[in-house]
């Protein structure tokens, strides 16, 4: 049998897949990026929870082979609260193994933690001899309230310690602050126009801008399993290295 490529794997929501309209995501810029060839399975509404329960993340674990490199990257909609309605979205509370019971189109449920999910399927790909990189959720738009703010969320925190669970064959890349760093410099106007709909998904060039910083954060860090694979050299890229 023929060795190939790594392939790269996209697991995520709307902002990193490929968008209608006015709107894109930024994992439609990274094949521009890479040298690598990369398969976006991004799906717009979805969360760890939810993509975990539709059997996204188990398609990509039975489609891996060795050495392909997994981007996973949510946050955006594993928010919210299970006491009042449950969406299908949102995570049990928590940093661990926590689990909270419930009910969701009628059915009782178990649900997991933001991490628990992560750690899950990035422990499954990494049995099948993936590589897994945790990314920190981009940030909403940090000019919208007339000055820039920008706070890394507790899924930052989640994603990072997700990814040191998985172990050596796992990653972390906080693609939210290098996203936020590089919006800061650009300024409010520039930046409000990334943001044609809402404060959460970007024009085009608002996409592509989120994807060097993506690529600006894996330059700073070393390039870790994506090392050898970028066409971009750190300077080339705009920001600073965190």
């Amino acid at each position: 049998m023929a060795k190939r490529a790594p392939t790269v794997y996209l697991a995520g929501d709307s902002t990193m897949a490929l968008y209608r309209d006015n709107t894109q995501g930024w994992g439609v810029y990274l094949p521009y990026s890479l040298t690598l060839p990369v398969v976006n399975r991004a799906i717009g509404g979805r969360s760890a929870r939810s993509y975990t329960v539709e059997g996204r993340f188990q398609t990509l674990i039975d489609t891996v082979i060795p050495n392909d490199i997994v981007i996973i990257e949510f946050g955006h909609n594993d928010g919210g609260s299970l006491s009042q309605s449950d969406n299908g979205r949102t995570a049990c509370p928590g940093a661990g193994s926590e689990t909270c019971r419930s009910t969701y189109n009628g059915q009782q449920v178990t649900v997991l933690t933001y991490p628990a999910y992560l750690v899950n399927a990035g422990r499954a790909l990494v049995a099948k001899g993936a590589k897994v990189i945790i990314s920190s959720p981009t940030p909403n738009n940090p000019w919208e309230g007339g000055s820039f703010s920008y706070a890394p969320s507790r899924f930052t925190t989640y994603s990072q310690s997700a990814a040191q669970q998985i172990g050596q064959n796992a990653m972390f890349v906080d693609h939210g602050s290098y996203t936020a760093a590089i919006f800061k410099t650009l300024g409010k106007q520039k930046v409000d126009s990334f943001f044609p709909n809402d404060h959460t998904h970007t024009s085009p060039q608002g996409a592509d801008v989120v994807n060097r910083a993506f690529v600006k954060a894996v330059l700073c860090g070393g390039g870790g399993f994506l090392n050898g694979f970028l066409k971009n050299e750190t300077a080339s890229v705009e920001g600073t290295c965190l």
